[in-house]
């Protein structure tokens, strides 16, 4: 699945290693944007194999902290209790958490462990785990502009918000990050700009206003570089290209709405995430950007859904990346619904490299080469497919290609394994003149783009057939590729990018995931200087913008759309930003047709409750708002123990008490998710809507039910007097349909409240229906 990710060339996993995490930080003022990242680094390990890193959550209120003057030597208390008199504990402990978590991480042994678990106020131990990462046109696309009445405008494009992206880096110098215009500084801003390996406290600006690296968890986690490998730094400074372009796509500057950080080639560890997380709340962000995503985690588990509830507690946005394991069922990461997590979608604009078969026939393909400068790229030649053997020849691996079978001509390479990019590495090293990367039909008709390094096009699986065909059929095949540059609204988008992880939720039925979607394919951003377009080592080109698919893309564009919510509306809630996202979501295309999924129209559990729509977000009408109790009462009607809460929330609750003062109680989300188990035929559901549109506000409902189920809804008018008034309504979901015992049916419709005398506000919520 890794040959999906958000790398621009795709590039394979490396040897299982952690990284470390780099935070920078950028500011968002008038057309400009500030943002926090984490980065991650290669680094030899310093200890054996009978060391690993565990993250030790402490209670917050713990009765042995008072006899310690500060919380560093209460931390320490617990690796004294632990290790033998003769080692220093200090030299285990990398890290000690205070805002995103109590507690530390630290280097110990599985009998440590046990020994640790048995201390007082230990609450939970968890090993490190590591997470993978997952423009110039979008943000037309999105219908943003600088000179109409939008949501730039009307934000004052961001003004004064903070975003902290959590990635890889930044490579300050790019124009992304100028800081012409500029006011100065927020005074509320608390970071810093931590110098490191080239990169000085002058990197940063008015623009970047701050940034941190966090490397002990990749540090003693990861194996010796290879030496394929691009050098990476140790400091704040990007070496993998990803954190610059996720930055720039959320708020740089010479493309507005951009901005880039994210992790390292291998991936983040959860130590480093979550003390990036701890400074970030400390250091004054409003909105946090982690381009990170796996498969799910049940919520006390997963250190990122632990560290964030503490960032919403402190008002701070947090939107993350789904992840690119779909079109698999199920495979939806960042699932908290404290979270907004994001899908990713394509756009209206292809690159278009044809190819023109030497029997006359032509066959679609899309590329980044710029081929049209040079004359030569579109010379015709002999088409060749090498296949048999072990050598994984017909991925096109590096070495596998026979000189004498391909020198001259255009190679054929199927998609998969082996990135995308570095197949066009492969076949140039072999003496081959152009390549054809074919898709199988694992990826069908995606049609991601790479910057290639050799004249080169990829086509859809269906194509694949076809040209195969056609060189099975010849004697001698030939083929050229014609380069079409670039190309804007021909084709129907948004549609939902194959890679974006899908629902339904795998640990919580009542919540829909994602919650929306947004431009996550082809999308053009800043480049570091010290790589090539395609991020690999043997790329000696430079350029300052270059193109990645991912989640890891769709993420910045949302962040940076809660930037101007939260600068339009700063007294809103991390949760009133996250629906006035969802609400105002299109489940339309932009030709009013259904988003599509490949060949069929977009479920909910693809596109959650539809397409980002800026303009409609930054005035929503009403809002669904939740407090941090409210997601305290949620757990415990999942069933989560005590234990389990206190390790997400630090809140010692029982559950028993909180049910029985909030009997039927139902969290307050966006959306509307149910889940018929056997024998239930019927659920009744509360939410509260707060009027931040207009006095004077009529709403009246309009439902579309799901196949197989009626929906009531009463009151169905909403009548509003004054701004920030809540009214609350119930929703009764009855199936009319026999439960089926082998396996899940699901059915999806929307309830959407419509403003009696204002056609623009309209709040609408999916449906989601589960039959087990």
């Amino acid at each position: 699945m890794f040959e999906l990710s958000s790398s621009p060339s795709n590039t394979p996993p490396l040897p299982s290693s952690p990284s470390n995490y780099l935070c920078l930080y950028f500011s968002m003022e008038p057309k400009l944007h500030l943002f926090f990242s984490a980065l991650c680094f290669y680094l030899v390990s310093a200890y054996g194999n009978t060391l690993r890193t565990y993250i030790v959550q402490l209670h917050p209120h713990g009765v042995t902290s008072s006899s310690f003057p500060t919380k560093f030597l209460w931390h320490l208390s617990f690796l004294d209790q632990t290790l033998s008199s003769e080692e220093d504990s200090s030299s285990r402990l990398l890290y000690s958490y205070g805002s995103a978590m109590e507690g530390f991480a630290a280097l110990l042994t599985e009998t440590e462990i046990e020994l640790l678990r048995g201390l007082p106020d230990v609450v939970a131990v968890r090993p490190d785990q590591l997470l993978q990462l997952q423009t110039t046109y979008s943000y037309k696309f999105l219908g943003l502009s600088s000179t109409t009445d939008g949501a730039w405008v009307k934000s004052g494009f961001g003004g004064g918000t903070i975003i902290g992206v959590l990635d890889t880096g930044v490579w300050p110098e790019s124009p992304s990050f100028a800081d012409q215009g500029m006011p100065p500084v927020p005074k509320r801003w608390r970071g810093m700009c931590q110098e490191g390996q080239n990169f000085k406290a002058t990197s940063c600006n008015r623009k970047l206003i701050g940034a941190r690296f966090f490397i002990k968890g990749h540090h003693v986690s990861s194996v010796p570089p290879s030496e394929n490998m691009v050098d990476e730094y140790i400091s704040p400074r990007d070496s993998s290209g990803h954190g610059t372009h996720t930055s720039s796509t959320a708020g740089g500057v010479s493309v507005p709405m951009a901005s880039v950080l994210v992790c390292w080639f291998n991936g983040c560890y959860s130590s480093d995430i979550l003390a990036a997380i701890d400074v970030a709340i400390v250091d004054g962000v409003d909105v946090l950007s982690l381009s990170l995503g796996g498969f799910p985690l049940p919520l006390f588990d997963d250190s990122i859904a632990i560290g964030s509830f503490r960032a919403v507690e402190h008002g701070i946005s947090v939107i993350c990346a789904a992840g690119n394991n779909g079109p698999i069922q199920s495979s939806v990461a960042n699932i908290a619904p404290w979270i907004a997590t994001i899908g990713a979608s394509t756009l209206d604009r292809k690159f278009p490299a044809i190819v023109r078969m030497g029997n006359g026939e032509y066959v679609y393909g899309e590329s980044l080469f710029p081929g049209k400068s040079l004359p030569i790229a579109e010379k015709e030649l002999e088409l060749v497919y090498v296949t048999g053997g072990n050598s994984g020849s017909e991925f096109c691996f590096r070495g596998s290609l026979p000189k004498e079978k391909v020198k001259g001509k255009m190679v054929v390479c199927d998609r998969g394994v082996n990135g995308r990019a570095e197949k066009g590495v492969a076949v140039k090293e072999a003496g081959g003149a152009a390549m054809i990367l074919a898709n199988t039909e694992i990826n069908l008709e995606e049609d991601s783009v790479d910057a290639h390094v050799l004249p080169a096009t990829e086509i859809g699986y269906a194509e694949a057939v076809r040209l195969k065909t056609y060189m099975d059929t010849t004697s001698h095949p030939r083929a050229r590729i014609v380069f079409g540059g670039t190309v804007i609204g021909t084709s129907r988008a948004p549609e939902v990018a194959q890679f974006s992880a899908r629902g339904p939720n795998l640990y919580d039925s009542t919540i829909l995931k994602p919650d929306v979607i947004a431009p996550g394919v082809n999308i053009i951003a800043a480049w570091p200087q010290n790589l090539g377009p395609t991020g690999l080592p043997e790329d000696t080109r430079r350029v300052n913008f270059t193109v990645m698919s991912g989640t890891s893309m769709a993420c910045p564009h949302v962040s940076g759309i809660a930037a101007l919510i939260h600068s339009a509306h700063p007294g809103w809630t991390p949760a009133a930003i996250k629906s006035a996202i969802m609400t105002s979501a299109d489940a339309s295309d932009h030709r009013g047709k259904p988003i599509m999924d490949g060949s069929k129209p977009a479920a909910v559990f693809a596109i959650g409750a539809g397409h980002v729509n800026p303009t409609r977000a930054i005035d929503p009408g009403l809002i669904y708002d939740i407090k941090p109790d409210e997601y305290v009462i949620h757990l415990c009607t999942l069933g989560y123990t005590r234990s389990e809460i206190f390790t997400i929330t630090h809140r010692n609750v029982s559950c028993s008490e909180k049910l029985k003062m909030n009997r039927g109680f139902s969290l307050n989300y966006p959306s509307i998710s149910v889940a018929f188990k056997h024998g239930v035929k019927s659920k009744m559901i509360t939410r509260r809507l707060t009027n931040v549109g207009n006095p004077n506000s009529v709403y009246s409902v309009q439902v579309k039910p799901p196949e197989g189920v009626k929906v009531r809804v009463k009151p169905r008018r909403l009548i509003f007097k004054h701004i920030n008034q809540s009214l609350s309504y119930r929703i009764w979901v009855i199936s009319r349909k026999k439960t089926q015992t082998k396996k899940i049916s699901y059915a999806e419709g929307q309830l959407t409240w419509m403003n009696a005398h204002n056609s623009f506000h309209r709040v609408r919520s999916p449906i989601s229906v589960t039959w087990k």
